[in-house]
């Protein structure tokens, strides 16, 4: 099970509703960066037939199959630090991040 704390919720629904539209978000990871894994978010309008969907308060969370594996029991937070904000992932399943925090391995 994939999670968002209330933080993250509400940045997702800002960010929709500034877009206007748009069912939810889609969660994966992608091959990339030194440790080979990284977080990808994208708007969904058109929910894929394979993805996994996850009713929030006012959105879907959505997962593909072969990222579900890398996320399940997986925590995103939206945090702010000073001048800097962004969704933080707090992953059980990841073993180590790179050192400049772009990537992670499993």
């Amino acid at each position: 099970m994939i999670t968002l704390t209330p933080a993250a919720e509400s940045q997702v629904i800002r960010v929709l509703s500034k877009r206007g539209r748009g069912l939810g978000i889609r969660l994966g990871v992608r091959t990339t960066g030194c440790s080979g894994l990284a977080y990808v978010l994208e708007y969904v309008d058109t929910p894929a037939a394979e993805d996994i969907c996850i009713d929030c308060t006012q959105f879907k969370l959505f997962v593909d199959p072969k990222s579900h594996v890398y996320l399940d029991g997986m925590q995103m937070d939206f945090v702010r630090n000073g001048l800097n904000e962004g969704f933080e992932f707090v992953n059980p399943n990841e073993r180590d991040r790179c050192g400049c925090g772009e990537s992670f391995r499993i």
